[in-house]
């Protein structure tokens, strides 16, 4: 089963995964962008904010997620795959530049992943509040620069990509405790 744990910066996404791998310890765990050699330059060269082009850096994500499917999910896909973060984050953050046509996102992502997709999707849903008390704890990289109304709008718009790709999802509010999180997670896998 693939599934793919979703939700914006500083939702939980990593201490989820880390408790899931417990759960299933012979799990393939995986991200996007950065599994793979060339995903970790181009994770590296996105969150650095030097693409002037949003169609550049979805370009660049664009080609992560191929690499990613090629060398980590397409021969893994009769295992347990759990990812952090997935296409769905790319068509997520597509729809909110406005650049590109929904149509070309969803065509361009089928091309880059053959198709290949989250069997479900559990989205860590964070309210303005929480965001950004947890933005305030932190250091901020390039995208969470953009600030908190961006981040939601990404939220927004990971709910409406599920919707476009068909895809199975479960929602979980990302303010209750590490626990209740994973066992919400735990009883929807099963």
């Amino acid at each position: 089963m693939y599934i793919a744990i979703e939700g914006i910066d500083t939702a939980g996404k990593s201490t989820q995964i880390a408790n899931l791998a417990v759960a299933f310890p012979h799990a393939i765990i995986t991200k996007e962008p950065g599994a793979t050699e060339i995903g970790k330059e181009i994770r590296e060269l996105v969150l650095s904010a030097r693409a002037k082009s949003k169609k550049a850096e979805f370009l660049l994500f664009l080609a992560d997620r191929a690499e990613h499917i090629k060398e980590v999910i397409e021969p893994n896909l009769d295992k347990m795959i759990i990812s952090d973060r997935s296409l769905v984050s790319g068509v997520a953050y597509a729809l909110i530049q406005g650049d590109i046509s929904q149509t070309a996102i969803l065509h361009l992502n089928r091309f880059a992943t053959n198709g290949i997709y989250p069997e479900k999707v559990f989205l860590l849903k964070l309210t303005k509040e929480e965001l950004e008390f947890r933005l305030s704890q932190k250091e901020l990289d390039g995208i969470e620069l953009r600030g908190s109304a961006y981040l939601l709008k990404i939220q927004d718009a990971l709910i409406e990509a599920t919707k476009l790709l068909n895809l199975e999802l479960v929602t979980i509010d990302a303010s209750q405790s590490r626990e209740e999180i994973t066992a919400q997670i735990l009883k929807n896998i099963n």
